[in-house]
Formats: structure tokens, sequence, C-alpha cells
């Protein structure tokens, strides 16, 4: 898998290459996403669990945790990527109580 680091904080491993262009900022984009914790390694959701359909947001304009807006901002339609996000770029020291983790690093 390539790899390359998006910004400080934020790294990407391309799955599979996608086509055309990337987002620009206030695109609407629709993605397929899996939230997971590093250490220890545990899944917390998926767009792909059952009742769960594709996320739908705006990239770019801060509506998401800003890792996801730097690492979809590089990608083309149809691509794969694994985003590697430091808990200052996703949830913070605050974490994300509603699903259980008080701290994400």
């Amino acid at each position: 898998m390539a790899s390359m680091q998006v910004s400080d904080g934020v790294r990407k491993e391309l799955v599979r290459e996608g086509s055309g262009p990337p987002p620009r900022a206030g695109d609407e984009i629709t993605v397929h996403c899996t939230g997971s914790l590093n250490s220890p390694r545990k899944k917390f959701w998926s767009t792909k669990d059952p009742g769960q359909k594709p996320f739908t947001f705006q990239v770019g304009l801060g509506k998401v945790i800003k890792g996801w807006d730097e690492g979809c901002l590089t990608m083309a339609q149809g691509e794969i990527a694994r985003l590697t996000i430091a808990g200052y770029k996703g949830y913070g020291e605050q974490g994300f109580s509603a699903w259980g983790y008080p701290f994400c690093q």
C-alpha cells in the first residue's frame, strides 16, 4: 500500500486508487468510513454496520473532524484509503463519550 503524510497528524494509506480530481472545499461528498482506535486496535463504528448508511457532508468546511476534512480533500472518487488521524485532529482529549471512548489519542 502506498502511504503519504497528508498533514501534521494525518497519514493516508492508499488501498485502491480512484479516478478524477479530488473534491474542493465546500463540495458535498458521500463516504463509507470505519472508526477504530489504534491502541488498543478496536473498531467503534462503521457506515457498513447493520442499520448504518454512507455519510454525506460538505468537505473542507469544518463540519467533521479536521482529519477527515484534510484526508478526504486528497481523495479521488471511488478511492479507498485508510486515514490515521492523531487525537488532536480527531475527537481530542475528550474523546467521543457517546461511543464509550472518553479519551482518544
